[in-house]
Formats: C-alpha cells, structure tokens, sequence
C-alpha cells in the first residue's frame, strides 16, 4: 500500500540531483548508526542487526558509486568506506557499540563536508 509519505519520499528521489541523493544516503546512513547504537545500548541485539545490515549496504553503495578517476581524494574515500564496512561488519557480529560509535563518528563529519559541497553554488 503506498502511502502519502512515501509517495513523498519517491517523489523526493526521483526528483533529487546526484549531490542530493547523496546528503540523503549519507543522512539515511548516520540515522541507521544512531538506530543501531541505541538498540545495542539496551543489549538488543535483534533489533540493531537490521540498521547495521542496512547501513553496510549504504556504505557498499557509496563505494560502488565512486568514481576512482573523478578526482584525487577519491582512492583515499573509498580506503573509508572499505573500513567503515569491515566495521560495520564486526559490530554486528561482536555486538560491539564501540565500534559503531566510532563509525558514525566518521560519517558525521563526512555527512556534513557533503552536505555542504551539495549547498555550494555551483560557480565555486
């Protein structure tokens, strides 16, 4: 059944440039960080695994979306995200909150430097 909201939600992909896709991504992946944080906290587990899982595939799209000859930087982001997921990974599989803690205090300021870039005029 779809709903209004996402209706809305499509409408806002669809309609979204590269740049904007991409602050969406990065703000989906930190909302998982902090969903998966949280429930791990409380010991629970089963309820952190699906935000982990999903924000591995966030970070596995970012990767696979990089263009390695688009610019300098690019080899040493994709380094990031080759580490963020073996994090990911290994704070699924050992529980450990640390671990996510300490990936979502990577992606902050990513999110943040994209966010920004996304923003920019374009005749910077």
């Amino acid at each position: 059944m779809i709903t209004g909201r996402t209706a809305y939600m499509g409408s806002m992909v669809t309609t979204a440039s590269p740049a904007q896709l991409l602050v969406m991504l990065y703000d989906r992946l930190a909302l998982d960080l902090q969903r998966g944080i949280d429930a791990q906290t409380l010991d629970d587990h089963l309820a952190a695994g699906p935000h982990l899982l999903h924000a591995q595939e966030i970070v596995l799209e970012l990767q696979s979306s990089l263009r390695l000859d688009a610019w300098d930087g690019a080899e040493r982001l994709s380094s990031i995200y080759g580490w963020l997921h073996r994090e990911l990974v290994r704070a699924n599989v050992q529980r450990d909150v640390a671990a996510t803690r300490s990936c979502l205090e990577l992606v902050t300021p990513l999110a943040d430097a994209w966010r920004e870039a996304a923003l920019a005029p374009a005749d910077r």
